[in-house]
C-alpha cells in the first residue's frame, strides 16, 4: 500500500512539490496538473515524482460528462478523453471521474440518475471516452457515489460487464458507498464483498471516515480519519492484500495543516500493515 493525499500542499516548483510529499510520508500522489498545463511543466512533475519514488495514482477529471446541454456535454467529454490520455502518457494508474448527474449540479442527486435510459447513456459515455482515448498504459475509472451509478460493488461489477472494455476499471471509495445502516454497521463484511467482487479491478482508493449522527432521520456524515467509526485499518489491510503498491489517498480536507495532521494520524493507525507504508 502507498499512502498519499489529494492535496499538492503549498509549493513553488515540481521539486518542492515532490519533496514535500515525500517528507509527509507519501508514496503515492494525485497528479496536480492537467492536460491544459504546458508540456514542459508536466514533464517536470513526472520526473520529480519518479525521482522521489512517488507513484502517480490518479489524474482527476471531475466534470459532468452527462450534462444535459449538448455543447457542455461535448466539452466535458473531450476533457475526459484528454485527461485519460494524459494519465496514459505519464504512467498514472488511472484517470477518475464520477458517472455524472442529470441535473444542474455536476455531482448532484436526481431521480433520473438511476433511470434505465441514463444507465444506457453512462455505458455509452464510458465506451466513447475509452475508445476515443485509445490508451495502453492506464485505465478509466468511475468513483462510486451515494446517489449516482455505481452505488455498490454489485452495481460496479454489472457496469464493468455492460461497458465491456479492458481499459475500464475500478476506483474504490468505500465511504461514498456507505449509504445504509447495513453498510455502516457491517463495514467489514461490506469491505470483504467489495474485495471479492472488484478486487483485481481496483486501481486506486480514497480513504476518509464516516460518522452516524444522533439527529433524525438517518444521517451519515463524512469526516476526517479518526473522527468517525469506520474500520480504517481493516479497509487498508484489504486494499494492501490486493496490491502492495495500491494507492490509498486521503481526501476532502480543507487546509495543508489538516492534511499533515490526518496523514500523520493514518500513519500511526496503519503502521504495521507494512514495515514501510
Amino acid at each position: 500500500m502507498r499512502l498519499g493525499t489529494s492535496s499538492p500542499l503549498n509549493h513553488g516548483s515540481a521539486g518542492e512539490w515532490a519533496a514535500n510529499q515525500k517528507a509527509l510520508g507519501c508514496r503515492a500522489v494525485v497528479f496536480p496538473l492537467s492536460c491544459e498545463s504546458p508540456e514542459d511543466k508536466i514533464s517536470e512533475y513526472v520526473e520529480a515524482a519518479r525521482a522521489n519514488d512517488l507513484l502517480i495514482a490518479e489524474v482527476g477529471i471531475w466534470k459532468n460528462a452527462m450534462a444535459t446541454d449538448p455543447d457542455e456535454r461535448k466539452m466535458q467529454r473531450d476533457y475526459c478523453v484528454r485527461q485519460l490520455q494524459l494519465a496514459d502518457r505519464i504512467g498514472a494508474r488511472c484517470s477518475v471521474n464520477v458517472a455524472g448527474a442529470v441535473g444542474p449540479r455536476w455531482d448532484g442527486h436526481y431521480k433520473e440518475n438511476f433511470s434505465s435510459a441514463t444507465r444506457e447513456q453512462i455505458v455509452k459515455m464510458v465506451q466513447e471516452i475509452i475508445d476515443r482515448a485509445d490508451v495502453k498504459n492506464t485505465y478509466f475509472t468511475l468513483e462510486p457515489m451515494p446517489w449516482m451509478v455505481p452505488t455498490g460493488p454489485e452495481d460496479y461489477a454489472r457496469l464493468i460487464e455492460e461497458v465491456g472494455r479492458d481499459r475500464f476499471a475500478v476506483h474504490m471509495d468505500i465511504i461514498n458507498m456507505t449509504n445504509s445502516l447495513e453498510r455502516y454497521y457491517e463495514a467489514e463484511a461490506f469491505i470483504d464483498r467489495c474485495v471479492s467482487l472488484l478486487g483485481d479491478k481496483i486501481r486506486s482508493c480514497h480513504i476518509k471516515d464516516v460518522h452516524l449522527k444522533e439527529e433524525y432521520t438517518f444521517q451519515l456524515e463524512e469526516c476526517a480519519p479518526g473522527l468517525g467509526e469506520y474500520p480504517l485499518r481493516y479497509y487498508a489491510e484489504k486494499m494492501n492484500s490486493i496490491d502492495p503498491d495500491m494507492p490509498v489517498i486521503l481526501e476532502h480536507l480543507n487546509t495543508d495543516e489538516e492534511y499533515i495532521r490526518y496523514m500523520n494520524y493514518l500513519k500511526e493507525v496503519l503502521y504495521g500493515i507494512q514495515q514501510d507504508i
